[in-house]
């Protein structure tokens, strides 16, 4: 897992498991605790949901990359056409806008994905052992969400607007009666912030968080230093479904003898449907016939 990945995947999944009820914010009146404990519980379940429905939609990501906060050059730029393939995700290289490059490079990116998605749609060995993978990773993932319905207390502070919407907003705070269960679960007593959850849908609208302390990652070969910082921006991209639009990674640490710095900034755009592998399959053979008659390669 790269090393901010795990550094802060407790801010990732902390917003989906509120557990218990909040005291009662200035100016609001006191939430009763039934109803809250069923609001999480429904949080909970919508979180799951959409990081599943993710498996299903291509996207295109635009990544900026800054050596340091305070580097004043232009950040590197890159930008991919996501498609979920079953078994991994197929990041194609387009230009900064989302539209495909060169187009050769391209068009040979694409018959790699039909590969890909032709051994994903397959029942044989090999690819029932990729996919117990893939349910591995779920399971992890999972877990450490069950974690942190005891692993953080969280503080109702209020409602504020977004756009047409209201979201509530809560504090997060490590939970000091928490036991940790696993090296990863351990980094929830040093990261605190801040989750906003839309109060039409129950759905996760932001996240933002820093680290408290320094930890140790990737077998104690790793260290990611206090007061490095996450956010994420989460929106409705399709009926139900609530996927990121943008995420800030500010990360400082060292790994093995050497230090590391790593900001990056991520454009989530153009959410697509494009099924499991087989009906992802048929679509991009599909684009492929279609930019062959007309001489034109991509969407």
């Amino acid at each position: 897992m790269r090393l901010y990945t795990l550094a802060l995947a407790a801010l990732i999944c902390a917003p989906t498991c509120l557990a218990a009820p909040c005291p009662q914010a200035a100016g609001d009146p006191p939430p009763d605790p039934a109803v809250q404990r069923a609001r999480f519980d429904r949080i909970v379940d919508i979180q799951k949901k959409d990081d599943a429905a993710l498996d299903l939609f291509e996207r295109i990501e635009r990544v900026e990359i800054k050596k340091s906060s305070s580097d004043l050059q232009p950040p590197e730029v890159k930008a991919s056409r996501v498609v979920p393939a079953g078994t991994g995700l197929d990041r194609i290289p387009v230009s900064p806008d989302g539209t495909p490059g060169d187009a050769t490079a391209y068009r040979a990116a694409l018959e790699k994905l039909v590969t890909a998605l032709v051994f994903a749609s397959g029942d044989g060995r090999a690819q029932r052992d990729a996919y117990e993978k893939v349910a591995k990773k779920r399971k992890e993932r999972d877990d450490l969400i069950d974690a942190t319905r005891t692993a953080f207390v969280f503080t109702y502070l209020g409602r504020e607007p977004r756009g047409d919407r209201m979201l509530s907003k809560y504090s997060m705070l490590p939970n000091p009666a928490y036991k940790a269960t696993s090296r990863t679960t351990s980094i929830y007593a040093k990261v605190r912030g801040y989750v906003w959850i839309d109060d039409q849908s129950d759905h996760l609208a932001r996240v933002e968080g820093e680290v408290t302390d320094d930890f140790t990652v990737g077998l104690f070969l790793g260290k990611v230093n206090k007061g490095s910082h996450f956010m994420q921006e989460r929106y409705e991209f399709a009926p139900g479904l609530w996927f990121p639009s943008f995420s800030q990674y500010d990360f400082d640490g060292r790994k093995l003898f050497s230090s590391f710095s790593f900001h990056e900034r991520t454009f989530y755009s153009k959410y697509r449907r494009i099924g499991p592998p087989k009906e992802a399959l048929e679509t991009i053979r599909q684009e492929l016939a279609e930019s062959s008659k007309d001489g034109t390669h991509g969407k």
